[in-house]
């Protein structure tokens, strides 16, 4: 199994040194020939707007539209829900529009608002997960087939549809390697 890091913009890095941690091997995806040699993909954190901009730039955006409608699974946090949202609410900016959602970007504020908290996560019900919340999204509506994974003060986190999992927050940011897990268990 080899999983993908869209290595456009933002914390890829960090993404790639957890999945080494998780022993699992891992590529940066800049271009379409990086892609298609990828199981799955994470797309990370950052500035949405960028990042689907350079998506659409290097025609990346199509091919993961296409590779997620045959069922590779898909990790975004932070800007990667932004992009796998279908409505982002105030804004006409590029994504991938793959989940049935819709988010409101920097609902917890700016960046000087950034927190980190421990939240439930439902996957791992023993205890919860450390969330890093920088600028990040919330989950304003869900559709049919999107299960509610994580809320944080009543606000929608962490969600899932079948093959796409999406946190506004940044365990990659974290010790925690129960999301990353979670992710790799779709995966296989």
């Amino acid at each position: 199994m080899t999983v993908g890091v869209l290595a456009l913009q933002g914390d890829f890095a960090e993404h790639i040194s957890m999945l080494t941690r998780l022993g699992v091997e891992s590529r940066e995806v800049r271009k379409l020939s990086d892609l298609e040699s990828v199981d799955a993909l994470i797309i990370p954190g950052g500035e949405s707007t960028t990042i689907g901009k350079l998506m659409a730039r290097y025609e990346l955006d199509r091919a993961i539209h296409a590779r997620a409608e045959q069922g590779m699974p898909i990790y975004g946090t932070c800007a990667g829900m932004i992009l796998l949202a279908k409505d982002i609410e105030g804004s006409q900016q590029p994504r991938l529009g793959l989940m049935d959602i819709a988010v409101v970007r920097n609902a917890f504020g700016r960046q000087i608002e950034s927190f980190e908290a421990d939240i439930p996560f439902k996957p791992t019900p023993e205890r919860p997960v450390r969330g890093v919340f920088i600028r990040a999204p919330i989950v304003s509506r869900v559709g049919a087939g999107v299960e509610v994974l994580s809320e944080f003060e009543g606000k929608i986190v962490a969600v899932r549809q079948g093959n796409l999992l999406a946190t506004a927050f940044h365990p990659e940011l974290t010790d925690d390697e129960r999301v990353h897990r979670y992710f790799l268990a779709i995966v296989k």
